[in-house]
């Protein structure tokens, strides 16, 4: 599979079919993962691997609990909320045989100081995003489906992400990755912007 194709073929799926992924697949995401660039040759990612079932169940009812607050957060009426939970809890969105937590270690950095503290931190967050792409990538060439999990931020679900895997707070959850098999077709949204839109030459 050629690179570009990856890129286009790369979508956010919701929905899994109740199948395994293979452990050599699951190295291989994260092998690619790690081949992402990383402020100061830090490597301070740790990437953690939800594959119990207890851990798995835990997991979707928290990105449950966090896309109902997202919604109510947002203002959407309660009968829409009531088929996001029916579509959460029913219908298994979000359901995956694997979520992946990307987490960086606050505690490990270059510059020392307060002074530092908020650029250390974005460098290690663009850091484990570029991860994350890569990761992401590598899925669409192996024949797996993602999804990005922002609701896993919230205060009180992020913590018991961390709980689960047994770290402390210094560990700052970037990003939590839904993995799986398809359980439909895979069909990527076009960009609603065009090229112009978003380029600015100087």
């Amino acid at each position: 599979m050629e690179l570009s194709e990856a890129i286009n073929m790369r979508t956010s799926v919701r929905y899994y079919e109740d199948r395994e992924v293979e452990e050599e697949k699951i190295r291989a995401l994260i092998d690619a993962a790690i081949r992402a660039p990383t402020a100061s040759g830090l490597e301070n990612w740790l990437f953690v691997i939800y594959g119990s079932e207890e851990a798995r169940k835990k997991a979707h009812e928290l990105t449950a609990r966090g896309m109902v607050k997202y919604y109510e957060s947002f203002g959407l009426p309660e009968e829409k909320i009531e088929r996001l939970k029916k579509r959460m809890y029913e219908e298994g969105m979000y359901r995956a045989p694997l979520y992946i937590g990307i987490f960086i270690d606050r505690n490990v950095r270059f510059l020392k100081g307060e002074e530092f503290d908020e650029l250390e931190l974005l460098w290690s967050v663009e850091s484990a995003a570029m991860a994350i792409q890569n990761l992401m990538l590598k899925a669409v060439e192996l024949g797996l489906g993602t999804c990005y999990i922002g609701v896993a931020n919230f205060k009180g679900i992020e913590e018991e992400f961390k709980a689960m895997a047994g770290i402390g707070e210094n560990y700052f959850l970037v990003g939590l990755i839904t993995v799986g098999y398809p359980k439909e077709d895979i069909k990527p949204r076009k960009r609603k912007k065009s090229f112009e839109k978003v380029v600015k030459f100087v």
